[in-house]
């Protein structure tokens, strides 16, 4: 989003997605003149929206790259009016939005407190985890510059679990614990706690909570999927604890012989805590290489309520930041591998079928524009749809799915498109319903239409795990699924 703010009201299949109310937010010339004399393009010189977020029920706060020079704003949220801050000057944004537009960064707000990561400089080099806005006791915070706790970084997503009180961030990064000749990326989920204050004298104003670990991607005697594409969170349904909460990323790699594939990976909130509850690796400042060696555990890194440790324990965590164990997925390796689509983004949630059978869909973007819906089922994934949404390649800014309207919205520089959950109407007889192995669906016997599992009274018909029409339909004309199947646990 560009120069602008815009104010979107979506009217589901009304009149679609139109801008509300647009609010100019852009550089001045002096500003613009500035950007391009230090040599960027004039095109890359303008305001765009990184962050945008609800602080509470009367404010958002919003944040631009503003030619270069990043500004952040107060929005009413009921005026959606740009507010002056209580200085009455603009609100800087160095440290909460990145200057280059091509730089990427994550944000989110918890309890009216605003937590990012990205690049705090001109040329990206200064990469930081912040909180900021804090609020009461509280203090703004950041990472201890001086102990390399990040690698050159490109950061991904953010995610807040309420049950640790902590914000999960995940990204790619050089990994500096490998001795390869090559540089090698890695993935990464690291955490802060929200109640973090720093130390009293060592650590002061710098996050005590700080610990990272890796992501591991990889199948059986293959190389590893390194590079964390994008990541999105599946809270557990209800009755189920937080501990089932499950993180979904697509992964591409850098190695040539998987340059072309992207595989996603499912991790547990339970595994995560775990490696962060078990041993460090160690730092040699003098050789800057990376040991696993069992040392004397004065402090548990990670650990929420250090605010009042002694400086021999906060001197112990600067050291010990980054955990021994890496983050393995819950199927022992990637839950599908698309041999020829490399996908870019991805939302997923749980869907209650016929007979209150829960299942796990997930929206995969690939990067040429086509949105693949996927049913997990059975240990493996079944594409129940292909959709072109995108006429041409394009940078997607955002993946979302709005439950209320029942659709996938997908974010880019050109505007919003919206797809349905599900197109159940398209599927005209008994079995093109149940060869769509689409959850959202089913047969309905006494209307004789394919329709909403949630719209049907009884007798829904639906066989997501084999399609089996036999199973379903009294009478059929034998026809070819639309859907495929696709590589899991494997290479394709």
């Amino acid at each position: 989003m560009t120069n602008y703010l815009c104010l979107l009201a979506y009217l589901f299949h009304v009149i679609g997605i139109f801008c509300l109310v647009l609010i100019d937010w852009s550089p001045t010339e002096n500003n613009v003149d500035g950007c391009t004399m230090k040599g960027t393009d004039k095109a890359d010189c303008r305001n765009f929206v990184r962050v945008l977020q609800v602080l509470n029920s009367t404010h958002m706060f919003a944040c631009g790259t503003f030619a270069f020079s990043p500004l952040c704003s107060y929005i009413s949220s009921e005026t959606f009016s740009l507010l002056a801050s209580t200085s009455g000057k603009p609100e800087e944004g160095r440290g909460r939005c990145p200057y280059n537009p091509y730089h990427k960064n994550t944000a989110i707000t918890v309890g009216g407190e605003l937590y990012t990561a990205t690049v705090a400089d001109y040329r990206g080099n200064h990469p930081v985890i912040s909180r900021h806005l804090s609020e009461g006791d509280h203090v703004d915070m950041k990472l201890d510059d001086t102990q390399g706790w990040l690698e050159d970084p490109t950061f991904i997503s953010s995610t807040y679990i309420p049950s640790e009180e902590k914000v999960y961030f995940f990204f790619s990064e050089l990994g500096r614990e490998y001795e390869f000749i090559d540089k090698f990326t890695v993935s990464r989920v690291a955490q802060v706690c929200t109640s973090d204050v720093g130390g009293q004298r060592t650590l002061q104003r710098r996050w005590t909570t700080f610990t990272k670990a890796q992501l591991l991607c990889q199948a059986p005697g293959e190389l590893p999927y390194n590079v964390l594409q994008d990541i999105t969170s599946l809270r557990p349904t209800e009755g189920d604890g937080e501990d089932d909460t499950l993180f979904y990323g697509i992964f591409g790699s850098q190695w040539s012989g998987n340059s072309g594939r992207s595989a996603v990976c499912v991790f547990s909130l339970k595994t995560v805590k775990a490696v962060f509850s078990g041993n460090y690796k160690r730092l040699d400042r003098d050789t800057l290489k990376w040991s696993s060696r069992i040392q004397e555990k004065i402090a548990n890194p990670g650990e929420c309520g250090l605010h009042n440790a002694s400086d021999n324990v906060l001197r112990f965590i600067k050291e010990n930041f980054l955990a021994d164990q890496s983050v393995s997925p819950d199927s022992q390796g990637p839950t599908l591998v698309s041999p020829d689509r490399r996908y870019s983004n991805i939302a997923a949630q749980s869907v209650k079928g016929a007979g209150g059978k829960k299942y796990t869909v997930l929206y995969l973007l690939t990067e040429s524009g086509f949105l693949h819906k996927v049913v997990l089922v059975g240990g493996g994934a079944h594409i129940t749809e292909e959709i072109q949404v995108l006429r041409q390649p394009q940078r997607v800014t955002s993946l979302l799915l709005s439950v209320s309207q029942g659709a996938v919205l997908v974010g880019s520089s050109e505007g919003v498109a919206s797809v349905p959950f599900s197109s159940c109407s398209h599927y005209r007889s008994c079995a093109e319903c149940v060869l769509a192995r689409d959850p959202f669906c089913a047969w309905d016997s006494v209307r004789q239409v394919c329709a909403l599992v949630s719209s049907i009274k009884d007798q829904a018909g639906q066989d997501v795990e084999g399609g089996n029409v036999s199973k379903v339909c009294t009478s059929f004309t034998t026809l070819v699924p639309r859907g495929r199947s696709i590589a899991t646990n494997a290479s394709p």
